[in-house]
């Protein structure tokens, strides 16, 4: 017990506070095997490339981008699921890249995950409170009462009905059983719920309220966030900063307002181009440069993360590129003398 009040205690260092999650220079390539009898290597998936950000406690950092381009890859390495091939990840101040099981069993528990389908991430053959109660017996914990009765209220603050506690994943909708997956989630008190495209797989009207509810109890815990998401209403409903990947690398991260008002890469822009509700948004508002904006068709399909573009990964279908773009990679860096915070990669930022 004392372990883990340690590492839930806000920690600080002489530049200030340490954030939530540090994620630096984290990197994912999964090896192509080749030739007799498949056991050499001959390429790699470069899935995720040199990708670095922070959250702080309690807070939302969206991550978005299309399919494919390394979202997924990066949330499961933030919660240990997946080894990195290099770079770092550090919680509440202490390195947990290449942690062994043992060493990652005091923070385990307070990093949870949410998977994107509600069908498949339940096991079809336990009931809601067996699936909720687990974690909490995989980690020997006995909440006062009992854990029945605290699976219980863990279902009654989703939103499900105490009474289905012995019911199986069948019986439920697809809303329902993402709220089952969200009660799993808080069973351990988490600090950080890496959220894995957690309403993608449902339909509109249920996305709103699985979405408002995530926001209530990240309100009401403080518990901080990493929503993944390709839905970019969703995410600027939800998080308070955004960073946009791209073929793998993070191209733009900024705060909310100042991501959807003024987008700096071209990326981000034409993403924002195809979101009709974003932009309306935007121009009620008053947002600087949302009455010039207008519907950008991008060029070509996303290359092959097997080999992917030398310098800028989205000089192939920018209207931007030039010669400097397929030299030199663009730094993630803020435009100098803004002070905003706003980190683009990109050698033209609007």
């Amino acid at each position: 017990m004392s372990t883990t009040t340690d590492t839930r205690a806000p920690r600080t260092s002489a530049a200030g506070p340490v954030p939530l999650l540090e994620v630096s220079g984290l990197t994912k390539h999964f090896p192509i095997m080749g030739g007799f009898p498949f056991k050499r290597q001959i390429g790699a998936v470069r899935a995720v490339e040199d990708v670095s950000f922070s959250i702080a406690p309690g807070e939302s950092l969206g991550l978005v981008g299309e399919s494919g381009c390394g979202k997924s890859t990066t949330g499961r390495m933030v919660t240990r699921l997946m080894d990195p091939t290099g770079g770092r990840i550090a919680y509440a101040g202490q390195d947990i890249t290449h942690a062994n099981r043992k060493q990652l069993a005091p923070v385990r528990s307070e990093i949870q995950m949410i998977f994107q389908d509600p069908y498949s991430s339940l096991n079809p053959r336990h009931t809601v409170g067996t699936i909720i109660g687990k974690p909490m017996a995989i980690n020997g914990i006995e909440p006062a009462g009992g854990r029945e009765k605290r699976v219980r209220e863990l279902m009654e603050t989703v939103g499900l009905n105490p009474e289905h506690y012995n019911r199986f994943p069948h019986e439920f909708s697809g809303g329902q059983r993402q709220r089952i997956g969200v009660a799993r989630a808080l069973g351990l008190n988490p600090k950080l719920i890496v959220a894995d495209e957690p309403v993608s797989a449902l339909d509109v009207s249920i996305q709103a309220q699985v979405v408002n509810l995530l926001q209530e109890l990240q309100k009401e815990l403080g518990i901080a966030f990493l929503f993944i998401a390709h839905d970019l209403a969703v995410v600027r409903h939800f998080s308070q900063r955004v960073a946009v990947m791209y073929l793998g690398k993070v191209v733009e991260i900024a705060d909310r307002d100042s991501l959807y008002g003024n987008p700096r890469h071209p990326y981000t822009k034409a993403l924002l181009s195809a979101v009709p509700e974003v932009t309306s948004a935007a121009r009620k508002a008053g947002a600087t440069g949302a009455a010039k904006r207008e519907r950008i068709l991008l060029k070509g399909d996303v290359p092959s993360p097997i080999d992917p573009p030398s310098g800028c990964r989205f000089r192939t279908r920018c209207w931007k590129a030039v010669e400097k773009c397929a030299t030199e990679a663009p730094p993630l860096v803020q435009l100098s003398g803004s002070g905003d915070g706003h980190l683009t990669a990109c050698h033209f930022p609007e």
